[in-house]
């Protein structure tokens, strides 16, 4: 038996600034769940939560506990992630005073269970492709209820309580804790070993995809992804190569650095033409996905193509952070070799078509990627680089280690020497801290380039760092 929530007890979240568990405490908040949490940070997500009437402790002592339980009279039940280790004082006193402790992804089965779903899970693009779904439901009048691991540019949250009954979730499969949703619809974009410090191999992250697929009423899967299409039974399959065979198809009929112009096809008949304001094939297969999705859930094509145009990415997915000097810093949150090489396929894109969204039109690709985890680094360290010689000029940021220990050999200098090795004409260039890499910025590239910071980690600061270099130092090229 799962959870089962209870309005009259309260709920605790311990790291509620978390990107999956703030939008968790939100949502109860506004169903009018008593919520409190712990969290350190003082952002804006903290802030927000405040406004929806949650409970903040900035601190993470076993005090919290004790003041919740004299103040509330209740017990609450204790929210953790898999971020939060057991040594934590409140997870600690939870404990000895034999409280309910819970993962964070027991309480979005709960949700899940609650109201006819789509959850959306896979390697690769699963973030845009909930935000996608969530969008155009929301555009077309459905309302929905979104837990998504991003912010949703359409709610300003990444979390949002809506009317409608349908529930739109991300599943993320980092921790395995996914196989507990049981869906109305699962979602699976593709599958590539990832993660490598939960799974010990590529077949552990299917069987978990598949004991996740089972659980679900429908499968919706991407039949361009080769493991998908040999080892999963969906139910409908979408592509972006073909219309036969498939229930869903966006096929490119023009590809440009702004978007694309795709025609949609349903059981191998074109139902119409759409202009997506996304460019790049990975993020097709997305919008085909979402396409899809909303069509099952019963979403007339008529009114999805007259919102499609609204669509934008989740934060830190291309997230334009402004012209520092004639540079277009771009954020975006790539941070497997695939990733990596699709945002850069994409940003050439812009380069050879002459066409962007971007505030200028970039001339060349200066790639400013963090390796994140030494053990991802480790499983793809010829990839990374295969994927960062892509582009005009690589610095590589000082790796992020995500709390794992160091191994040896790996560093923010093997993947650059990686790089020099795999593209020897290719300038790459590893830096010491994050103000470094900033100065290693504005002193290598040029008026026009496109800066694109790719990362999981905190590469994501490069843009705050930049402002505080004089203008006068960029492009002061050092020996």
């Amino acid at each position: 038996m799962g959870l089962q929530l209870d309005p009259r007890q309260p709920l605790h979240f311990v790291g509620v600034g978390g990107i999956g568990m703030s939008a968790l405490a939100a949502i109860l908040a506004s169903r009018g769940f008593r919520v409190s949490g712990s969290d350190p940070r003082d952002n804006a997500v903290i802030t927000s939560l405040r406004q929806s009437g949650v409970r903040i402790f900035t601190t993470q002592e076993a005090a919290t506990i004790s003041a919740l339980l004299e103040d509330d009279g209740d017990q609450p039940l204790v929210v953790l992630s898999s971020a939060v280790p057991e040594s934590n004082p409140e997870v600690q006193e939870a404990r000895r005073l034999g409280l309910q402790l819970w993962h964070r992804s027991d309480v979005l089965a709960a949700l899940i269970a609650a109201q006819p779903s789509i959850a959306v899970a896979g390697s690769h693009g699963k973030t845009t492709t909930s935000t996608l779904i969530a969008t155009l439901l929301e555009a077309t009048g459905r309302d929905p209820t979104a837990v998504i691991g991003g912010i949703v540019p359409a709610f300003a949250s990444n979390g949002r309580q809506g009317q409608g009954e349908l529930l739109v979730a991300e599943a993320d499969e980092s921790d395995g804790t996914l196989v507990k949703f049981e869906a109305a619809l699962a979602v699976i974009t593709n599958i590539e070993l990832d993660h490598t410090d939960h799974y010990p191999d590529l077949d552990t992250l299917i069987a978990t995809l598949q004991r996740f697929a089972s659980g679900s009423g429908r499968l919706l899967a991407n039949r361009d992804c080769p493991i998908l299409s040999s080892r999963f039974q969906a139910d409908h399959w979408w592509s972006c190569s073909s219309p036969e065979g498939v229930s869903y198809a966006a096929i490119a009929v023009e590809e440009r650095g702004d978007g694309t112009l795709a025609d949609f096809y349903e059981d191998g008949v074109r139902v119409g033409r759409f202009e997506l304001p996304l460019p790049g094939r990975h993020n097709l297969s997305n919008a085909a996905a979402a396409l899809a999705a909303c069509r099952l859930e019963g979403v007339g094509f008529e009114e999805l193509g007259a919102a499609i145009g609204q669509l934008q990415p989740p934060g830190r997915r291309f997230d334009c952070r402004g012209v520092w000097n004639g540079r277009i810093v771009v954020d975006d949150y790539a941070h497997h070799p695939s990733e990596v090489e699709a945002t850069l396929q994409m940003a050439r894109l812009m380069v050879t078509t002459g066409r962007s969204s971007l505030p200028l039109t970039p001339q060349r690709l200066v790639a400013v990627f963090q390796p994140h985890r030494y053990s991802r680094t480790a499983q793809f360290l010829q990839e990374f680089a295969a994927a960062l010689s892509g582009a005009d000029l690589v610095l590589v940021a000082p790796l992020y280690a995500a709390g794992e220990a160091p191994l040896e050999g790996i560093s923010s200098e093997a993947l650059a020497a990686a790089v020099r090795q795999q593209r020897p004409g290719l300038g790459a260039i590893a830096s010491d801290d994050l103000n470094d890499l900033a100065r290693l910025v504005a002193e290598r590239s040029e008026a026009g380039d496109l800066v694109l910071a790719m990362g999981a980690g905190d590469v994501n600061s490069l843009w705050s760092r930049l402002q505080a270099i004089p203008d006068s130092a960029a492009g002061v090229l050092v020996a």
